[in-house]
């Protein structure tokens, strides 16, 4: 049994970028067909490994190890381009978004590999439907208590993420209303959403052990929460928000997350205490978020009112200068977009829109 250690937190400021894509064929609709794509051949450079998500239809990368923040856009280029030119040589396309509009989970088939068939056999329905795609950031952090303490701060930014991010208005074929559909199928699995808080590395281990020891999860992988301490890459990771077609948000989204984790580990050196909401009025942002994306207003953090998206952005490129992340909300929203070219264009041209 592999559960995680303190000693993995050793680097400060590292920055790694996962994101799920859809595998999809001629028509930009996804696929089952692609064990050849992912398994019949070695990944190209500078993919280290290809695997399949919970559906054939999906695929996860990871760029390398990222020890400069200024060469980000560099390597995830790179990693997304050989996925592109990988996936057209064997005749298929890649596309992005938190759910694809055409991904029919009834039609489609799960993926093969034992962790996924066991996932499917003990969590049944909200599984089996699972057809979503994510973007997650990892930030490393050089002291575990130092990591639990960020990771419990930083909860309070997961919806206002969701919301920037929302780009999955459509699940199974049709339009649910939400700006961000893919939150609320994949938190219909167990250990998603919102966490507690942890008092220290220590109570996150104990928690991190029972749960595998006592066969809630299979590995420390499956504690799905959109934020956490990872205590195998020694990092904070972030999985608040819907998977991106343009690199220039996801890229944001990155400069972002590490920007948050840097300045709160400073105040965690400088032995600053951050209020906390609830978790129920965090549950509540997440749901504003979930449902309204760009239009969303949040509980205020000192408890006292709201807090508008527009607003919120405005405080922190003042703040950290992360310029990116109004560009983010100044565009139209990944939600907003589906809507209009599904309303304008018909599914065909959504279809090739989402393509990479």
């Amino acid at each position: 049994m592999e559960l995680g250690s303190r000693d993995a937190f050793d680097r400060m400021g590292t920055l790694g970028i996962e994101e799920e894509f859809f595998i999809v064929d001629a028509d930009g609709r996804p696929t089952s067909g692609t064990d050849e794509l992912v398994y019949g051949a070695d990944p190209p450079d500078p993919i280290d490994e290809l695997d399949h998500e919970l559906f054939k239809c999906t695929i996860e990368t990871q760029t390398p190890l990222i020890e400069d923040v200024s060469t980000a856009r560099e390597k995830l280029t790179a990693v997304r381009e050989a996925l592109v030119e990988h996936a057209e040589a064997h005749g298929f396309g890649i596309a992005a978004a938190g759910l694809h509009p055409e991904a029919k989970w009834r039609e489609l088939d799960h993926a093969e590999k034992p962790r996924y068939r066991s996932q499917l056999d003990r969590i049944q329905y909200p599984q089996h439907r699972n057809t979503t795609a994510g973007l997650h950031v990892h930030v490393g952090v050089d002291d575990a208590d130092k990591a639990v303490w960020v990771a419990n701060r930083l909860r309070w930014y997961m919806p206002v993420l969701l919301a920037l991010s929302a780009n999955s208005p459509c699940w199974n074929g049709f339009d649910t209303g939400l700006a961000s559909a893919r939150a609320k199928v994949f938190e219909n699995l167990p250990n998603t959403g919102m966490p507690t808080t942890f008092e220290d590395f220590e109570a996150f281990q104990r928690y991190e052990r029972r749960m595998v020891e006592d066969g809630s999860i299979e590995d420390r992988g499956e504690l799905w929460f959109d934020v956490r301490p990872h205590t195998q890459h020694g990092s904070v990771e972030v999985r608040a928000p819907d998977g991106q077609a343009d690199p220039e948000v996801t890229l944001a989204f990155a400069e972002y997350v590490h920007a948050l984790v840097v300045d709160l580990a400073e105040r965690y050196e400088d032995g600053e205490s951050i209020p906390t909401l609830r978790r129920e009025l965090l549950d509540e942002n997440k749901w504003r978020a979930t449902r309204r994306g760009h239009d969303a207003a949040f509980l205020a953090r000192d408890g006292e009112g709201t807090v508008s998206l527009g607003e919120f952005v405005e405080r922190e490129v003042d703040r950290l200068g992360v310029e990116s992340l109004q560009d983010v909300y100044d565009r139209e929203s990944g939600a907003a977009r589906q809507r209009r070219i599904l309303d304008e264009q018909g599914v065909d041209a959504l279809c090739a829109d989402l393509r990479l």
